[in-house]
């Protein structure tokens, strides 16, 4: 019978089929930029609420999505035809940049919602990641509409494999808006999937699936084996293509 494992900062991880039948698979321990790269690795993301110890987990199923089967809605498809009409233009009303407000887009996810109460994305994990951010492992996907931010979503990228973490949306469709342009960039450069961790019928209507945690584990480890894409930060084109790469138009 599995025990949950508790840890110092030294102490390494255990393998993730220890993880209790919630998925919950140890406590304790830092949030150290090496810390993290060794839990993401093996396929362990850490949540948890203010207050609490570090709590790591590796749920079994886990909920991916396939970059191509990525389904937007109608309507969403509408909104993506019309951005992908004016989106070379400076003065376009709508454009997704990547890595151009880390911090805000952060700090946006960890506002209050009207469907949970309290955030997991604690003080202690915005510090975190924005050192990770800082460090080229962490990006933003950012939804600017007449110069505002209104969405946008944040994720770790190991390999040819990308963590999402969460998303936030101060207008319609602006989430989705993001991932949409976010998997055109990594079907661009050959990453496959994104870790959705956590089953939810609204990541189900957009493709995810929930897999077995073997599975998952093994994506992991053959995506970690090729390079990481090149980040950088600018405007995003549907195409994938980065403003600041050279890319003029999509």
């Amino acid at each position: 019978m599995n025990t949950l494992a508790w840890l110092d900062d030294e102490s390494p991880l255990p393998p993730p089929d220890n993880a209790l039948p919630d998925g919950l698979l140890a406590a304790g321990g830092n949030l150290s930029i090496k810390r993290l790269t060794e839990a993401y690795s093996m396929g362990i993301f850490p949540w948890f609420n203010e207050g609490d110890p570090v709590l790591w987990w590796s749920p079994d199923p886990r909920m991916v999505l396939t970059c191509a089967d990525f389904k937007a809605s109608h309507s969403l498809q509408k909104k993506l035809r019309q951005l992908a009409r004016r989106e070379q233009y400076a003065d376009a009303r709508i454009q997704i940049k990547m890595n151009t407000a880390f911090d805000e887009v952060i700090k946006a996810c960890a506002g209050p919602r009207t469907t949970q109460h309290g955030t997991w994305i604690t003080p202690a994990i915005q510090s975190a990641y924005i050192a990770w951010h800082a460090a080229g492992h962490v990006h933003s996907i950012e939804t600017w509409v007449d110069g505002q931010l209104m969405g946008g979503l944040y994720g770790v990228s190991l390999g040819r494999f990308f963590f999402g973490e969460s998303m936030f949306s101060h207008s319609s469709d602006a989430s989705k808006l993001a991932l949409a342009y976010l998997v055109g960039f990594l079907i661009k450069n050959q990453v496959r999937h994104i870790d959705c961790q956590q089953q939810t019928s609204h990541l189900a209507s957009m493709g995810a699936r929930a897999i077995s945690r073997d599975r998952f584990l093994n994506y992991v480890e053959q995506a970690l084996q090729q390079a990481a894409p090149v980040w950088g930060n600018g405007q995003l084109f549907q195409s994938g293509a980065l403003a600041s790469d050279g890319s003029k138009t999509p």
